[in-house]
């Protein structure tokens, strides 16, 4: 079947979102005609998507992400930072670490708190359940889900690392440490405990939007004009926006080749007759819109384009967590990920014998077991210091499902700095809701592949730098009692490193106290070093015009019609976990809201999400 003039819905990118609506979409309508137009390649079936150890070749050699360079910023001592965004066919999901952890409950009914009725947690977490199939054998089922497309395991090994880090925790009298705790049930902090994945646990595959909503559906051929009638174009990006009076009719694209060429082609178009759906991201849909005349009379200005709706939030919000990576040397013996993160074959040849034949082992796996989501004791925000003082008391103590920050260690050193041949282990940080709130516009007004001008305002805020110190001291008491410790590496710490150690400290060894000169150091290696988790969210915020917003609870666009946004960008406020789950989230509810507007007829899907909502109520209040 070829390529039609005009669909029924175009969605502008190819994401997690966008993947998971088109999908559902086809299998409650196969007579919808759509289209999804996607700025990078296919990932269908391709080693480094579906082999999950393998994912840092895709986020450092940058083949199927777009990095986003900020500003300078005197914050981070004069550095630029470098945030990329999913860059393929199952955008994020297709590319990210496969961490698996989920918002608190809270984050959800912050939302909703916001005027987005629906959107608290009585209606997501049911949605988080759909999609999943949890392969873990859990303690709290009713938490989780049992015959959602996207798989969550433990992964295809056990590493040494992880089970070292949970025993290290022992250490930590204020909180508990647990092989078989829970920690992603929406509402546990404070505890030590297994870290699960987006891989299945039968085929060791990665688990993303990709190969469980588009490529498996009958009759989806790569080829656009071939198959059913979902097509999906790859490498192209959307300009912007075609309006008819106030009513999106379509959108305009192009292929990255289409501007090189000396006499530079027209863009194409494809017209939509029911909707337009902009699934681009929180760096990608917020320009499009600016693309279209849609945002900030100050920023169209700049670019030169002429307003048709003024919407000062386009762009604006934009959220991340900050994080740091602590790299440590490791014992011989311990099972680390370096030789497949720095892409050497013949070391992962019998990883990958291993994974073809059984879907085990390290190849199976994203060097991550066991976790923590961290909230400080009453000596801990002593030292936390006052600027954090207040943000306490305002927003955390009255939500104790709220973490501070997350904790993680690495088998293997993910930012692969490490000298060559050695074994190393990483402990990874981020606060899950800094104060930073930055942008990120436009600086072309036709070329969507023009770099954008963004600024995340990392560190700005005194509490957070504060927070980052708290966490790099907290890990280095873990690693150091963990057994495979075996020194730090000079470069990538503070410079009163351990540069090497004959084995660990023990469990009952003292904290380490620092001076004022040794917490400067601290602050100076942070501000070096600090970067993006990859998190991006909230340029296209959902909450009230009045308020800074861009759409509202319906997903529509303000001051226009027919057209919406479905992508992380939309989240107004943070959410304390990495993103993808709550991606996942965003995509499933999207679905339901665009169904109804097409009178799709989801009977079995009202009567399912609402025994869930029993569910989890019942489960809730501890019945």
């Amino acid at each position: 079947m070829p390529l039609f003039d005009t669909y029924d819905i175009v969605f502008a990118g190819g994401g997690t979102a966008a993947c998971i609506i088109a999908g559902r979409l086809v299998q409650a309508d196969s007579s919808l005609k759509i289209l999804v137009i996607e700025a990078g390649p296919h990932s269908f079936n391709l080693h480094n998507h579906v082999q999950p150890a393998r994912y840092l070749n895709s986020l450092v050699q940058g083949h199927t992400v777009t990095l986003h360079n900020s500003v300078h910023s005197e914050a981070l001592g004069g550095r630029s930072v470098s945030v990329p965004s999913g860059c393929c066919v199952g955008g994020g999901s297709a590319v990210n670490f496969m961490i698996y952890t989920r918002a608190a409950a809270s984050d959800y009914d912050d939302w909703e708190k916001l005027g987005n009725s629906g959107w608290g947690s009585n209606s997501l977490i049911p949605l988080a359940k759909k999609v999943e199939t949890y392969q873990v054998p859990s303690d709290s089922p009713s938490a989780h889900g049992s015959t959602g497309p996207i798989k969550v395991s433990h992964g295809g090994h056990d590493t040494n690392i992880g089970k070292e880090f949970l025993t290290a925790a022992q250490y930590d009298k204020d909180r508990k440490s647990s092989p078989s705790a829970d920690i992603n049930d929406f509402q546990t902090t404070n505890v030590y405990g297994p870290w699960h994945k987006y891989i299945d646990s039968d085929t060791g595959k990665r688990s993303d939007v990709a190969h469980h909503f588009l490529y498996n559906l009958p009759n989806f051929s790569l080829d656009p004009n071939e198959g059913n009638n979902l097509h999906v174009l790859t490498n192209r990006r959307v300009v912007k926006v075609i309006f008819k009076d106030n009513r999106a009719i379509g959108v305009e694209y192009v292929a990255r080749e289409d501007l090189n060429v000396e006499s530079r082609l027209p863009p194409r178009i494809a017209y939509a007759s029911r909707l337009v759906v902009l699934s681009s991201g929180a760096f990608g849909s917020p320009a499009i819109l600016e693309r279209s005349g849609i945002g900030s009379a100050r920023y169209l200005a700049v670019a030169d384009i002429r307003q048709i709706v003024d919407l000062p939030g386009v762009g604006e919000n934009y959220n991340d967590h900050t994080l740091c990576v602590t790299p440590y040397l490791a014992s011989e013996d311990s099972d680390c990920l370096d030789d497949i993160f720095n892409g050497d074959e013949e070391a992962i040849k019998p990883h990958l014998k291993e994974w073809q034949e059984e879907g085990s082992g390290l190849l199976a796996h994203n060097s991550v077991d066991a976790g923590v989501k961290l909230r400080p004791t009453q000596e801990e925000l002593e030292e936390l210091g006052p600027s954090f003082r207040q943000i306490w008391e305002e927003f955390y103590v009255g939500a104790p499902d709220k973490p501070v920050a997350c904790l993680v260690p690495t088998a293997g050193d993910v930012q692969n700095s490490a000298p060559p041949g050695l074994k190393t282990f990483g402990i990874i940080f981020f606060m899950a809701y800094p104060r930073a709130t930055g942008y990120t516009h436009i600086s072309s007004p036709t070329n969507p592949w023009a770099p954008l001008r963004f600024d995340p305002k990392f560190l700005e805020d005194p509490a957070d730098l504060s927070v980052l110190r708290w966490c790099y001291k907290h890990a280095r008491e873990l690693a150091r009692r963990m057994k495979s410790f075996r020194g730090e590496i000079p470069a990538r710490h503070p410079k009163f490193c351990f540069p090497s150690a004959s084995g660990p400290f023990a469990i009952d060894s003292p904290k380490i106290v620092y001076s004022k000169e040794d917490d400067r150091a601290i602050d100076d290696y942070i501000r070096a070093t600090v970067g993006t988790t990859w998190h991006s969210l909230g340029t296209c915020a959902m909450k009230p015009r009045e308020a800074g917003g861009v759409v509202d609870s319906r997903l529509n666009v303000y001051g226009v019609e027919n057209l919406k946004i479905a992508d992380m960008s939309i989240a107004p406020l943070n959410v304390g976990a990495n993103t993808n789950n709550t991606a996942l989230v965003i995509g499933e509810k999207a679905f339901l809201l665009i169904a109804e507007d097409l009178g799709i007829s989801l009977e079995s899907e009202t009567i399912s999400q609402s025994l869930k909502n029993l569910s989890l109520c019942a489960h809730l209040n501890g019945n």
